[in-house]
């Protein structure tokens, strides 16, 4: 019997893709924190480009907090799949019980 397996490159491969988008989230975040409305002009064209600047920025945060979760649990899916191997391989070396 073969145990559990699962490469443990995909874990890797899973934190990395959404560190990546995390770290990217941030920066497109501190980009619009820091646009300089004024090249639109009119006033009130410029306080609409903040608010809208500002709610996706908070927009941005927000995604960017689900997806350092996402890596929070890949690790706890990790480290369950790990256990889960070593569980199993220890289970299968174990001299069998019968019944009387």
């Amino acid at each position: 019997m073969a145990d559990l397996r699962l490469e443990d490159t995909i874990f890797q491969d899973l934190k990395k893709t959404f560190s990546s988008i995390s770290d990217r989230m941030e920066t497109a975040r501190r980009t619009l924190k820091g646009t300089d409305a004024s090249a639109v002009g009119e006033g009130k064209l410029i306080d609409d480009v903040h608010d809208f600047a500002d709610d996706w920025a908070y927009g941005i945060k927000q995604l960017g907090k689900h997806t350092q979760g996402a890596v929070k649990m890949i690790n706890k899916i990790g480290e369950s799949f790990g256990k889960l191997d070593l569980d199993l391989a220890q289970s299968l070396k174990s001299p069998k019980k019968k019944d009387s």
